[in-house]
C-alpha cells in the first residue's frame, strides 16, 4: 500500500500526489468521485480507507471542515490515531488570522477568527492536533490559492475581472505548485509535535495589481477599474468577507524551517509560469 495518503481529490490534493509521484513516492488519494489521478496514484473510496490508512506513513487532509466539524475526522479520528504515522499534515488557511488591519502576521500569531469559516478552520485545526497526539502534524495555512487554470489570466480571458480598488489592501497568494513542493519539504523535515507553517508567497498585494499584470502578459487592455464601495454593493458575501479583512502574511519562518524558497516568490513569476505552460502545451 501507499506510503502517502492525501485524502481529497481537489485542486491541491492532485497536486500533491503528483509531486509526491514524481518524488518516486508510493501514493493513495481518497475521494468520493473518480478524479484524474497522477500516473501510479491509488485511488482510494473515503468510506473505505481504513487499510490505506493502516498502511501509510504519512497522511494529509485537503478536505475543508463542516459545520458539523471536520469530515476526515469525524470518520477516521480512531484510524488515524492508531496507525503507525511519522507525519501528519492539515491544509488550514491564512483566513484564521483575521483581519489585522494591513498589519503583518506570522506563524506564531495567535489565530483571531473572523468568518464562521476560519472559526470552523481554527476547530479543526485544533482537532487535527489532538488527534495527532503529540506525534508529528504540520498545520499548514494557505493564503489564496492559485495555478493553472484558476488564475488572474483565466479571469482576465472569460470577462468577468474587476480591478476593484482599495488602495493599500493586500491579498497574499501561494501557487499550487508551492503548496506540493512545500508539503513534501515538510514531510522531510517533520516537527517535534505540532508545527505551523505558512504558506503565503513573499509579495502580497492589490488584486487590482495581479488584474493588470495578468492582461499586461495576455496583451489586452486591462479590465475597468471599480471603487471599492461601488463593487462591495454587488459582492456576495463571500466576496464581502474576503474583503473585509486586510493582512499581510510572512512565511519567512516557514521557509527556513523547511530550507526553501518559493519558486514563485511573487504573483509575476507566477503568472509568467502559467502563461508560458499554457503556449507550450
Amino acid at each position: 500500500m501507499a506510503e502517502l495518503l492525501v485524502f481529497g481529490a481537489g485542486y491541491t490534493g492532485i497536486a500533491i500526489a503528483r509531486a509526491a509521484r514524481r518524488q518516486g513516492m508510493s501514493v493513495a488519494v481518497t475521494s468520493r468521485a473518480t478524479p484524474v489521478l497522477p500516473a501510479g496514484a491509488v485511488l482510494v473510496p473515503f468510506q473505505h480507507a481504513g487499510p490505506a490508512i493502516r498502511a501509510a506513513t504519512r497522511v494529509i487532509s485537503t478536505a475543508a471542515p463542516e459545520a458539523a466539524g471536520d469530515p476526515v475526522l469525524a470518520i477516521w479520528r480512531d484510524a488515524i490515531q492508531a496507525a503507525n504515522l511519522q507525519w501528519l499534515g492539515y491544509l488550514s488557511t491564512t483566513g484564521v488570522y483575521g483581519d489585522r488591519g494591513g498589519a503583518w502576521v506570522d506563524e506564531d500569531t495567535p489565530p483571531a477568527p473572523g468568518a464562521d469559516r476560519s472559526r470552523r478552520r481554527v476547530a479543526a485545526e485544533n482537532a487535527w492536533t489532538r488527534a495527532a497526539a503529540g506525534r508529528p502534524l504540520d498545520i499548514i495555512r494557505l493564503a489564496g490559492i492559485y495555478g493553472p487554470g484558476r488564475s488572474a489570466l483565466d479571469d482576465v480571458r472569460g470577462g468577468r475581472a474587476r480591478r476593484v480598488v482599495r488602495p493599500g489592501h493586500a491579498f497574499g497568494r501561494i501557487h499550487r505548485d508551492d503548496i506540493a513542493a512545500g508539503v513534501l519539504a515538510a514531510m522531510a523535515h517533520p516537527p517535534a509535535g505540532t508545527r505551523v507553517l505558512n504558506f503565503a508567497d513573499d509579495a502580497p498585494t492589490e488584486s487590482a495589481a495581479v488584474l493588470t499584470e495578468a492582461a499586461r502578459l495576455l496583451g489586452v487592455p486591462p479590465p475597468p477599474e471599480v471603487p471599492f464601495e461601488t463593487a462591495w454593493a454587488s459582492m456576495s458575501d463571500m466576496g464581502r468577507s474576503f474583503w473585509a479583512e486586510n493582512r499581510k502574511v510572512s512565511a519567512e519562518k516557514t521557509k527556513a524551517a523547511l530550507g526553501i524558497e518559493w519558486q514563485f516568490p511573487s504573483y509575476r513569476e507566477g503568472l509568467a509560469q502559467i502563461l508560458a505552460e499554457e503556449e507550450r502545451k
